[in-house]
């Protein structure tokens, strides 16, 4: 299998991209391999697989989680969506910074962020599924969310008038969350908490 790493505008973000097999039945590809994910600088190793699906006009974020830290390698199997990642690292020279790009179950390219960013998506068809990987197991007492409308951030989410949860609506601004101790959770570099 190859294995294709791409650079994001921000530091640590990849673009993932697979060897895919195609024939007239279909495709096959080669999601996760850890002898490969680890000498590239991805996660050797994953603890939890989420499967979320969404109608058109939905959006979820901006969500992140600190205990245990949580990075995601997300795609889309269904449809399509717009995936984001802010960095939250403090320190950081792209903290607030985002990045974002339409996926498509056709042109299956994941995107891994690790821990230390907000992710969230938007999706764009009738419904799009999506799928992470996880390098942490769920904690709700640590996590939390930014407002997908922080004008801080000011992601060009590409919808009009999405449909968001009551929870994501009044998620905290960016720097809200940086005056919060747990802020100090995430460093750049990677660096423990004083």
């Amino acid at each position: 299998m190859n294995l294709f790493l791409e650079p994001t505008p921000l530091p640590d973000v990849l673009l993932v991209r697979h060897e895919v097999f195609r024939d007239a039945r279909g495709f096959f590809m080669e999601v996760y391999r850890r002898d490969l994910f680890g000498p590239l600088g991805l996660p050797a190793e994953f603890v939890q697989l989420n499967h979320s699906r969404s109608s058109r006009g939905v959006l979820r974020g901006l969500h992140f989680q600190w205990e245990p830290p949580m990075g995601k390698l997300m795609r889309v199997t269904a449809g399509r969506a717009f995936l984001v990642a802010v960095d939250l690292r403090k320190g950081s020279p792209s903290l607030g910074r985002w990045f974002g790009r339409e996926h498509a179950a056709d042109d299956p390219v994941q995107l891994w962020a690790p821990a230390g960013f907000a992710r969230g998506f938007a999706v764009l068809s009738e419904e799009a599924e999506i799928q992470y990987l996880c390098t942490g197991t769920y904690n709700a007492t640590g996590e939390s969310g930014i407002r997908w409308d922080d004008p801080e951030i000011g992601i060009a989410w590409p919808l009009a008038d999405p449909l968001v949860s009551d929870r994501d609506r009044r998620a905290q601004t960016l720097a809200a969350w940086l005056a919060r101790p747990e802020a100090d959770r995430f460093r750049f570099p990677e660096e423990p908490p004083a």
